[in-house]
């Protein structure tokens, strides 16, 4: 069976990402290839200093589909980026070549060469500068897609938000019965496709306990309504849960998936039960889009301590897509 390669940005010139995908390479076989997309500079620099030995297979995008490719050797598409050392604060001087490592994946995704991409951390403040919400949003932006989701996968338990990384404040009116019903098709659509049935999904309320003292409670109003609605579609949907207590064990069991209306209303619990056992898809692009479940973590730079169960996850997640 032939295996679509997997396209990896590495994202900030100078994160965790490559002490993980080395730690990978070291322990892990994976039969999909992997696509590199990051200066040769910032990769020798980093093998150097974690002490990791591997041949460096140098990818031409204009001939990319004349390469046999295995993962004997790093497959790289280089990006050149102007860098003395291995570690190096991240700042807005990483923007344009981050952009660059971008705009090649894109490439390769619209040629059809691949539909599977992982992206690494991402310094949202500096390279989306304000014009996107997150990743989701850029990618959505690029490839004119107008429904996407978010969903934080766990074979357990998987989350997502109806709204991503909006502040509080703007959340209770970013909330509608088309948004909430929006996420449940993709979600729905997406578990029958890669994972095989049909999902059990609780919908969380907005307010604490879904009680409000003002005049209107959106939970009432919309979560209510937008629930039974999905409901009559024969969608496996009901709600809404008060958040404090829907990830209770007892009660977070009976279900596939738990979409809430605000990022840290289910990112913050799913994180705390699963930790890096998770991964971020993006669901509504032409692509399956994975992020791994971690950021850039420069604190951790050059330690050699962080677990790649998050990527590890994803890779092994995309190839079992065709």
């Amino acid at each position: 069976m032939s295996y679509k390669p997997i396209i990896l940005i590495a994202g900030e010139p100078n994160s965790i990402f490559f002490e993980i995908l080395f730690k990978i390479f070291k322990t892990k076989k994976i039969k999909s290839p992997l696509i590199l997309i990051a200066s040769y500079k910032i990769l020798s620099l980093q093998m150097k200093k974690l002490n990791f030995k591997k041949n460096i297979k140098y990818l031409n995008l204009k001939n990319i589909n004349d390469y046999k490719l295995n993962n004997n050797s790093i497959n790289l598409i280089n990006v050149n980026y102007n860098q003395k050392k291995a570690f190096e604060k991240i700042s807005n001087r990483s923007n344009q070549y981050v952009k660059k490592c971008f705009e090649i994946a894109i490439v390769l995704i619209k040629s059809n060469f691949s539909n599977k991409l992982i992206n690494g951390p991402i310094s949202k403040k500096n390279f989306l500068n304000n014009k996107f919400l997150g990743i989701t949003e850029f990618f959505a932006k690029k490839f004119n897609t107008k429904k996407i989701a978010m969903l934080i996968y766990n074979k357990a338990l998987s989350v997502s938000p109806v709204t991503t990384h909006l502040p509080i404040k703007s959340v209770s009116k970013a909330i509608s019965k088309k948004s909430i019903s929006e996420k449940v098709f993709l979600i729905d659509d997406f578990y029958k496709t890669y994972i095989g049935y049909k999902p059990k999904i609780a919908v969380t309320g907005l307010n604490p306990h879904c009680e409000s003292i003002s005049r209107f409670n959106e939970d009432e109003k919309i979560v209510k309504p937008a629930v039974k609605g999905l409901t009559k579609r024969k969608f496996k949907v009901s709600g809404p849960y008060a958040a404090d207590t829907i990830f209770l064990r007892k009660n977070r069991k009976k279900f596939d998936v738990i979409l809430g209306m605000y990022h840290d209303q289910v990112l913050t619990p799913i994180k705390t039960l699963f930790e890096h056992d998770a991964i971020n898809i993006t669901l509504g692009l032409p692509f399956i889009r994975i992020s791994p479940d971690h950021g850039p973590n420069e604190k951790m730079l050059g330690k050699n301590r962080s677990s790649p169960e998050s990527l590890y996850k994803a890779i092994t997640f995309l190839e079992r897509v065709k």
